[in-house]
């Protein structure tokens, strides 16, 4: 995909109302967004008061929002099947229904991940072809990053879907990372081929004859996430999940061992000084804000979950990712390479 797209007007969804901080957090963060990104401008939908409070903190931010009242919002701890009968007016329904109606380019959340899924395969629609879209997130690895899908919205996948979710994640990481044909592997609990369950390896069988975006590689394990031998990691939902969390674990752990150590004895902490700037280096490389941001991968439009207990600046790293996936034509690349995965006999016939 080219990189050399010329800059146009970007339109962004947000739903102000989301998250555990909501436009606290949120008007500061697109202050920070437009002071790197020229041409943008945000559609908030939220309540016009709180809005407006925190915007006059903001003057030049003021000429690139356009506000839409409401005072509805979807609860954090709401069930999707609730929250999707009394969606109407919210601030997330009318966020995503900007997408639709082609006021926006993407939009991005930080409210309830269930309803966001749910609320976004309901009013965006998947792309013809795709049969369930995927939540892909970037993860910190010692190249750079991974991206890696499913992070939990398919419990359940067969081979088929695993092998749409490469189609999806090579996509992604195109315009992303900026590279022609990412390599892709397949979470596995080994790198043999006769290991790991029927769908996985029919999967694999499956995307090593066919064309798709991607360079398929082959099995991938836990460990390949930090490793950084592959752009894209596919697994189910379940594991993703796991992997996920697993991972946002590890960098918590490593902080409270560096700050326990340092704090033991004068000599740590003298020492630590002298160490200061490489420490800082490590501490913003495993800033999990940085890396803040899933995608919904497959629908008719761009869907970008925040955190929701992201704050200024992690909020602005997923606005930044849905501007990116917007200047670089995501959704326009996606319509085409599924008609050409599809078109390919060798994947619809396979009984999966």
């Amino acid at each position: 995909m080219s990189d050399n797209k010329s800059p146009e007007m970007v339109r962004i969804s947000i739903d102000v109302m989301g998250g555990d901080f909501g436009v606290k957090e949120i008007v500061p963060a697109l202050n920070l967004v437009i002071k790197n990104h020229a041409d943008i401008k945000f559609l908030l939908f939220g309540d016009e008061n709180q809005i407006n409070q925190h915007l006059s903190k903001y003057k030049s931010l003021k000429n690139c929002v356009e506000i839409h009242h409401t005072d509805k919002a979807i609860k954090s701890d709401e069930k999707p099947s609730d929250a999707l009968r009394s969606s109407k007016g919210t601030s997330m329904r009318m966020a995503i229904e900007a997408v639709k109606n082609g006021e926006a380019e993407a939009v991005v959340s930080a409210g309830n991940t269930g309803a966001l899924m749910a609320l976004s395969k309901i009013v965006l629609k998947t792309a013809q072809g795709i049969h369930r879209p995927a939540l892909a997130s970037v993860m910190p690895n010692v190249n750079g990053d991974v991206i890696v899908l499913d992070l939990g919205a398919n419990i359940l996948v067969d081979a088929e879907n695993l092998v749409q979710f490469a189609l999806l994640g090579s996509i992604f990481a195109r315009a992303h990372k900026k590279i022609e044909s990412p390599s892709v592997g397949l979470l596995n609990i080994g790198s043999e081929d006769m290991k790991g369950p029927d769908h996985v390896r029919a999967a694999s069988d499956i995307l090593s004859r066919i064309d798709f975006p991607g360079t398929y590689k082959g099995f991938v394990e836990g460990n390949d996430i930090t490793n950084g031998n592959v752009d894209v990691i596919v697994c189910d939902g379940y594991a993703g999940n796991i992997a996920l969390k697993t991972i946002e674990g590890v960098g918590k752990l490593v902080k409270h061992y560096c700050k326990k150590s340092f704090a033991a004895n004068p000599l740590a902490m003298i020492g630590a000084l002298f160490a200061y700037f490489p420490l800082k280096n490590l501490s913003r490389s495993m800033d999990p804000r940085l890396y803040n941001g899933g995608v919904f991968l497959g629908l008719n439009g761009i869907c970008v979950k925040s955190h929701g207990g992201a704050d200024a600046l992690g909020f602005s790293t997923a606005v930044i990712m849905a501007v990116n996936l917007s200047r670089q034509g995501y959704i326009d690349q996606l319509v085409r390479d599924i008609s050409h995965l599809t078109d390919q006999e060798t994947f619809l016939s396979q009984d999966v």
